[in-house]
């Protein structure tokens, strides 16, 4: 994609004064996402500053897990930046596919890097500081509680006091896998033990739900602050166990498997400070049952990467590889129900 007529006249609207566009790249994005540096300029007195850098966030093509649309990711961030949580603010939402060929929203652009080997192997950062920051965000996430007035499109219609929550999550798992073609009798066998152990939840949160290294910017030149959250396009109501369960994952440890949290931090560094902030004691045996669905959705998802590549609808060798690591999260979740070990 390049920066057309048409985002240049949009922002310019917007901006309330003529735009140039300055700069316009393509940034690392995800299997549905793709984002776009804009630096942009005028010489006005408008709604930006004479000269901003922002990144446009739009649709690659293609939903995973039922994610959700640009609209929806917009109102979920407006939400978060209001908990507290640092996550870079959006602004300038479009629905109109004739701009950039996709709905697209702008958002401030942050400093750092998300590439979770450069930040795992760095010797500048303070680790135990980088937990804390990350389990001190996570607890203002979940601060958003479930409510009627609040983000209504997430509502599944769940109370509190129920299975429902994990239930509900075996019930998506099975809808996407059913979808598949061929069998996946690993995965199945530990949708049933998912099923049959889904734990009671208490209190029915916003969960993140892509919460991991990979999605955390880091400033590592800078001393290894944490400047932002980043990928809400799978946030929904759920469990406060759903995300400290899929940041334990063994697959988002990078390689530094003994730090099972996120392979930045050991559980005893980084639960105490999430406990303060939320004011609520973590349940271990929820967070394994919630590791067990977070390799489970993750088997799913990459078993649907892969189709997109073998329908021909996608081809592309990130598709087809992504496609292969199906085993892996399956012999991760057996392991874990298993109870062989916890990390």
């Amino acid at each position: 994609m390049v920066a057309s007529d048409k985002l240049k006249a949009y922002l310019s609207e917007r901006a309330g004064a003529p735009v140039e566009i300055n700069e316009f790249r393509q940034l690392s994005g995800g299997a549905c996402q793709d984002n776009y540096l804009v630096a942009m300029s005028h010489g006005g007195s408008t709604a930006l500053t004479n000269h901003e850098t922002c990144v446009l966030r739009t649709d690659k093509g293609g939903a995973l897990l039922g994610s959700l649309s640009r609209a929806q990711e917009y109102q979920v961030i407006e939400r978060a930046v209001a908990a507290g949580v640092l996550t870079p603010p959006v602004k300038w939402l479009s629905e109109d596919t004739s701009i950039v060929g996709h709905p697209f929203y702008l958002m401030q652009k942050i400093e750092g890097t998300a590439n979770p080997r450069e930040i795992l192997k760095s010797k500048k950062i303070d680790f135990k500081k980088l937990a804390a920051d990350i389990a001190t965000n996570l607890a203002k996430i979940h601060s958003v509680e479930y409510g009627s007035q609040v983000l209504p499109f997430l509502d599944r219609k769940l109370r509190p006091g129920t299975t429902d929550v994990a239930l509900t999550a075996v019930a998506d798992c099975r809808r996407l896998l059913d979808e598949l073609p061929g069998g996946y009798p690993g995965i199945e066998l530990c949708l049933n033990w998912a099923e049959a152990n889904a734990p009671v939840t208490d209190t029915i949160v916003l969960a993140h739900s892509d919460f991991r290294s990979g999605n955390f910017m880091v400033d590592v030149a800078g001393g290894g602050n944490l400047t932002g959250i980043l990928d809400w396009e799978f946030a929904h109501w759920s469990d406060r166990h759903e995300d400290i369960g899929y940041i334990r994952m063994r697959d988002w440890r990078f390689g530094k498997v003994k730090n099972e949290v996120g392979g930045f931090s050991s559980a005893e560094d980084f639960y105490p400070h999430y406990e303060a902030a939320s004011q609520t004691k973590i349940d271990p045996v929820k967070v394994r049952y919630w590791e067990v669905m977070g390799n489970l959705r993750w088997a799913i998802g990459a078993a649907q990467q892969g189709e997109r590549h073998l329908s021909g609808k996608d081809k592309g060798i990130e598709f087809a590889s992504i496609g292969r690591r199906v085993a892996e999260m399956e012999l991760e979740a057996m392991r874990l129900i298993e109870g062989s070990a916890l990390n």
